[in-house]
């Protein structure tokens, strides 16, 4: 575990940079976002990080009380790591810090890694920001794969990949220029709806709204 690096500066801002500013942090926050995740899932979707800068991470995360790690039951038996609640009051600023970073965005790049999941905080924000659909559970359908996002969550995942453990809200099916497009904050859920590029199905409260829209 390496030794905590301070600011030494009396500001709220600086002590929580001494917390989560390594590099790295934030976005293995992002996903715990998840929910519980192994060290391998996390090593995947961590294109770029090192089995090294990893394993440190996340032993300072569970030093200052962000994240916690726990072993599965049998016939799982591996150890997955997992946001404290107070890990978890981190979404809000990840969704700042996302909105902040839009204009930073432009279009991808060759050598940019994508994961379907890395627009679950975009949408999610957006869902949010476009209507007063309510809470619930969203089914999205990209090419890169699919995933599903619980609108309105205090506790738990905030998104998962794959399909819907069980019948959506809503499902909304879109390309990925939409989606990117969505990211950016050049194209608000609503309008995407309303031009038909996202196809909105589904009997739910949220997926009512956002055809009525």
């Amino acid at each position: 575990m390496s030794p905590r690096r301070s600011y030494d500066q009396y500001c709220s801002a600086a002590r929580a940079l001494d917390v989560v500013g390594d590099r790295w942090t934030l976005l293995i926050v992002r996903e715990l976002l998840a929910g519980p995740r192994r060290y391998t899932d996390l090593h995947a979707d961590l294109p770029g990080v090192s089995t090294d800068v990893l394993a440190s991470r996340l032993k300072d995360m569970e030093r200052d009380g962000i994240s916690t790690r726990r072993k599965l039951p049998p016939p799982g038996a591996a150890y997955v790591y997992e946001l404290t609640p107070r890990g978890r009051q981190l979404l809000p600023v990840l969704q700042a810090l996302g909105e902040w970073g839009q204009a930073e965005l432009g279009e991808r790049r060759p050598t940019d890694a994508v994961r379907a999941h890395w627009f679950a905080l975009p949408l999610l924000r957006a869902l949010r920001e476009n209507g007063d659909g309510g809470e619930g559970l969203v089914e999205v359908r990209l090419e890169e794969g699919d995933f599903h996002l619980y609108v309105g969550a205090e506790d738990g995942p905030v998104y998962r990949d794959g399909p819907a453990p069980g019948e959506p809200d809503a499902r909304l099916a879109l390309d990925s220029g939409t989606c990117e497009a969505v990211a950016r904050g050049e194209l608000s859920v609503v309008d995407a709806v309303r031009g038909g590029r996202i196809e909105v199905t589904g009997e739910g409260t949220l997926a009512k709204a956002l055809k009525e829209s």
